[in-house]
């Protein structure tokens, strides 16, 4: 019987049956090993916790202005030029101002004029004063006489010499233009007009050259001149019309249609500023006159006041005539660093045209865009920590100081601008440097913390798994502010110590 068993334990049968069952065995006990669960745990602790916000942004100027001139003009000085740096009130460019600064010093003296009447009136009249009134309205006579022959050299060449080089016979009764005018009766006026104005200018100049021009009636004279002038000026503005009108020809070439034009308007505004003249010299005779009328009325108390309100007139005057000086000058409103220049001299600078970018002192901001989502958790005060691309491995720190009320869309995306303040000054900062922004908005001490991946989030709510016994159950919890590194507050539903597991690394 031995010998029997003995020879079927050695058949191969035998062997492959007894090596299968084997495989099942084992593979029964791994299968079973495998499927009691077996898990990883995390546990509730307490803590703080930062919610934090974090956006991308740009350095700006806390101070910025972009300035022009109030007047046009051509421009005549460049003071300050690309990253210099000026004070508060430095002038930064200039235009010619020649005319302009005339005006202010004749305004000035009126107005010093005008003091020293009311001056005089409200001390009582005195031959000394007397003597000083008659003498200053000898003075307005003689600049008012002479603003008169200037008005008439300027006229004669006005049109003896700027127009008269495209006229045929200028100076006598078959006076025609040298070019063919398209508009005939613009160009028969115009011819009409010329020949009226050859016995005027004559006159005129028999006028000013007479010896006894000098004691004529100053007001009569210039009276007769305002009218004069503006026979000149009609006739000025009458030949412009006519080159304005006036194609290019065989016979008027591009470059003296241009010299024309040229020439009229040199004559025009000549004209202008002689009328100018004659009238500020006019107004002065007679604020002259009026003041020795008033001493030697006596000082009553209807002169005073008649005087005061000269004063009053020529102090707006002199205002005026500052404010147009000032206009033609580009100030810096305060101090910092010029970063753009585009002003040239010589340019012809328009009123209003942005030519000069100032920086202020004052150091930099960041402005950023937050995402409607995120901008309700924002408030003024926050703390924010700042990395700059141009400053790898430093931080700086601020605050949150502007939170825009109104959205900004950008291509259908709804952001909302901040302002952030850096909490000191830093001179290597500039513009327009990309910075990485931590905005800190809440911050909560003692609370129950667990990381994200122990917190399990579907349709039916918020929860996290645990093991009562040997059973996996599911809680409830009510979340409460996140951090950056997936720490989230957890406001209900766990205790403190409690092991709940891990959803990211549970085993199936």
């Amino acid at each position: 019987m031995e010998h029997i068993m003995m020879t079927f334990l050695k058949s191969k049968w035998v062997l492959w049956i007894i090596l299968v069952l084997a495989i099942i065995g084992g593979g029964y006990w791994f299968f079973m090993r495998s499927n009691s669960a077996s898990y990883q745990f995390v546990t509730v602790t307490q803590g703080s916790i930062t919610e934090t916000v974090s956006v991308t942004g740009n350095t700006t100027p806390t101070k910025s202005v972009s300035l022009g001139f109030q007047n046009t003009g051509t421009i005549a000085h460049i003071y300050h030029t690309l990253g210099d740096h000026v004070s508060a009130g430095e002038v930064i460019a200039e235009l010619n101002t020649a005319n302009l600064s005339a005006v202010l010093q004749q305004a000035r003296a009126s107005l010093a004029v005008a003091e020293a009447n009311l001056a005089s009136l409200m001390a009582g009249t005195r031959q000394e004063q007397l003597t000083i009134d008659q003498n200053a309205v000898t003075q307005s006579q003689m600049a008012l006489i002479n603003a008169v022959a200037n008005a008439y050299a300027v006229s004669d060449g006005a049109v003896h010499t700027n127009v008269d080089q495209f006229f045929t016979n200028p100076r006598t009764s078959i006076a025609t233009l040298t070019f063919i005018v398209p508009d005939a009766m613009l160009a028969n006026k115009v011819a009409q007009d010329r020949i009226a104005l050859e016995p005027v200018l004559t006159d005129w100049s028999e006028q000013v050259s007479s010896p006894s021009f000098s004691g004529s009636d100053p007001m009569a004279v210039a009276t007769q001149t305002v009218q004069n002038i503006a026979q000149v000026s009609t006739f000025l503005n009458d030949v412009a019309a006519v080159l304005v009108k006036t194609p290019l020809s065989g016979s008027l070439l591009a470059t003296t249609l241009a010299t024309y034009q040229s020439s009229i308007a040199t004559a025009r505004t000549n004209v202008a500023s002689a009328l100018t003249t004659l009238t500020s010299a006019k107004t002065a005779l007679v604020s002259a006159e009026g003041a020795l009328a008033l001493a030697k009325a006596g000082s009553t108390p209807e002169s005073i006041a008649a005087q005061q309100a000269q004063v009053e007139q020529a102090q707006a005057g002199v205002a005026s005539a500052e404010a147009n000086l000032q206009g033609s000058q580009i100030a810096a409103p305060m101090s910092g660093m010029v970063t753009q220049q585009d002003a040239k001299i010589g340019q012809l600078a328009s009123s209003g045209m942005p030519l000069v970018s100032i920086i202020g002192n004052g150091g930099f901001e960041v402005d950023a865009g937050v995402s409607e989502t995120d901008v309700g958790k924002l408030a003024v005060g926050d703390t924010a920590t700042m990395t700059l691309d141009a400053f790898p491995n430093e931080s700086f720190v601020g605050s949150v100081f502007y939170i825009a009320p109104a959205q900004t869309n950008t291509q259908g995306v709804i952001s909302y601008q901040i302002k952030i303040s850096f909490n000191k000054v830093d001179p290597r900062l500039k513009s327009g440097l990309t910075t990485n922004i931590d905005i800190q908005t809440k911050h909560n001490e003692n609370v129950l913390i667990l990381p994200q991946y122990a917190i399990l989030q579907n349709d039916n709510g918020t929860f996290v798994e645990t093991l009562v016994g040997k059973a996996m159950t599911t809680s409830p919890i009510t979340l409460g502010i996140q951090d950056q590194k997936g720490n989230v507050e957890i406001l209900s539903g766990v205790t403190l110590g409690e092991h709940v597991i891990n959803i990211g690394l549970k085993k199936q």
